[in-house]
């Protein structure tokens, strides 16, 4: 839960004055873990940074209270009475004169209570539910999305180590995996889904939506509307006036922010960076924020994981195209997909603070996206980005974090039973994933809510699906 952020904070309230509700109140909640029914008084919609809300839910099944931000959930850790903390956080819920939980601090400011009004289904808890949880092969539906669906047992797909897959995240020992589709040969043979999770729900992408910021630079490159990777950034920004200007920083280009090599000081890896995205996500610009920065590389040097740089691409396609980035992306991209149920706010600014401009998809529609790449960019019979920019999207230009890096795209490496297989991947914190084999001409999709915790996507694929190939070796 990124409950770390700084700024101004929803119906504050006095601190004073909640120091004497402190004082004057005992905690309900006595030494120990606490049980089910004390952590479902803290339950209910409460007030979030900058205009946004927070839900905090009780588990049954793990007797542990998580905070739910749009469609994250993030487990909090119990710190004693009405104290909970996150991966980056401490909170401490107050009490009001019935001895009821109606706010709680962060730092020194205070979020109240908006409604208890609120439902949590059962099935956000289990994997599937008793009656439902035995897993039994089926062929993926024909829904006549653009996709061409097969029977598993036409491929060299191992299913009794998909058995074994399904049964350990049915019974929990893979948590918080929501969904996972592999298509073969250019057939989707396989379709599960977990949680309250369906065929039709629209996913976070998270960052492997930079991915598709890509695809769609791409496409404006083809169209002409962008007329050269070889662009400088700042030509597409005269109406800012810049902090830490240089020359090496006017001559970034386009092709700089696809390969994260801008030079700019803007590194995830770095918690000292002045990049650091929990500071952007609160400013009012986080195109001007990220151009802002100051050099510490030169342009098409070292590699570095930095969200401002496809925010920025983004900006650029809206620019060149004179359109919204998402009426672009429909036109062009999501539409000739057969894309129905996709969500994209692109609005790079404090507003999307905890919604990161991502895009939302449900994971048919990522299988799609996939296929699109495997297949050169064509989609059903059309060229819907060239292959020219799918290749250049699959070669190696920078490293980062130790993992070679092509535009936007990962290229990495996963060993099964002493094979290696390597893929090209969008990824996203929770455990999105689109895989993309060449070599085994398939793709494969999973979705999860691990988000800020190790997610099972890459162990998946190395013990369950991946094996199924080693016989061919």
């Amino acid at each position: 839960m990124t409950i770390a952020s700084n700024n101004l904070l929803m119906k504050k309230t006095s601190f004073a004055s909640v120091l004497l509700f402190i004082s004057s109140f005992s905690f309900a909640q006595k030494s120990g873990k606490p049980s089910y029914k004390q952590l479902q008084e803290y339950e209910g919609v409460y007030h979030y940074t900058d205009h946004q809300k927070v839900s905090f839910a009780a588990s049954p099944k793990d007797t542990v209270l998580v905070a739910i931000i749009n469609q994250s959930e993030y487990v909090l850790k119990n710190e004693g009475p009405d104290a909970f903390s996150s991966k980056f956080d401490t909170i401490r819920f107050l009490r009001n004169t019935d001895n009821l939980p109606f706010a709680y601090i962060k730092q020194n400011d205070t979020f109240t209570l908006i409604s208890k009004n609120v439902f949590f289904p059962k099935t956000m808890w289990y994997p599937r539910l008793k009656g439902k949880d035995i897993y039994q092969y089926t062929i993926p539906e024909n829904i006549h999305d653009g996709i061409t669906v097969g029977h598993i047992n036409k491929t060299i797909l191992d299913t009794s180590l998909l058995t074994e897959m399904m049964r350990k995240i049915i019974t929990g020992a893979y948590p918080n995996v929501h969904s996972i589709l592999i298509s073969k040969d250019g057939k989707l043979v396989f379709e599960q889904y977990f949680y309250q999770y369906t065929r039709d729900s629209v996913q976070e992408l998270r960052s492997a939506s930079k991915s598709i910021y890509s695809a769609i630079t791409g496409i404006a490159i083809d169209k002409g509307f962008i007329k050269s990777k070889n662009e400088t950034v700042l030509s597409y920004f005269p109406e800012y006036s810049l902090h830490n200007m240089t020359d090496a920083k006017k001559r970034i280009t386009i092709e700089n922010l696809l390969t994260q090599q801008t030079g700019l000081d803007c590194d995830i890896s770095n918690p000292r960076s002045e990049g650091n995205e929990t500071i952007m996500d609160y400013t009012d610009d986080w195109v001007k924020f990220t151009l802002d920065l100051p050099m510490i590389d030169t342009p098409g040097g070292k590699g570095m994981y930095c969200s401002g740089n496809p925010v920025t691409l983004g900006r650029i396609v809206e620019k060149a195209t004179h359109s919204p980035l998402l009426q672009f992306a429909a036109r062009n991209l999501f539409e000739p997909l057969q894309f129905n149920n996709y969500k994209w706010d692109f609005a790079p600014d404090k507003s999307n603070a905890e919604n990161y401009c991502q895009v939302y998809l449900t994971p048919r529609e990522m299988s799609k996206f996939g296929l699109l790449y495997l297949n050169k960019g064509i989609w059903n019979g059309k060229q819907i980005i060239s292959s020219d920019f799918v290749a250049a999207s699959f070669e190696k230009h920078s490293v980062i974090q130790g993992v070679d890096y092509g535009y936007l795209w990962w290229h990495k490496y996963l060993d099964a039973d002493g094979v290696r297989y390597y893929t090209k991947a969008a990824q996203g914190n929770g455990g999105q994933r689109i895989y993309v084999l060449k070599e085994q001409n398939m793709v494969v999709v999973i979705t999860g809510g691990n988000y800020n915790s190790p997610t099972p996507s890459d162990e998946l694929m190395r013990k369950y699906i991946l094996p199924s190939f080693n016989k061919k070796k």
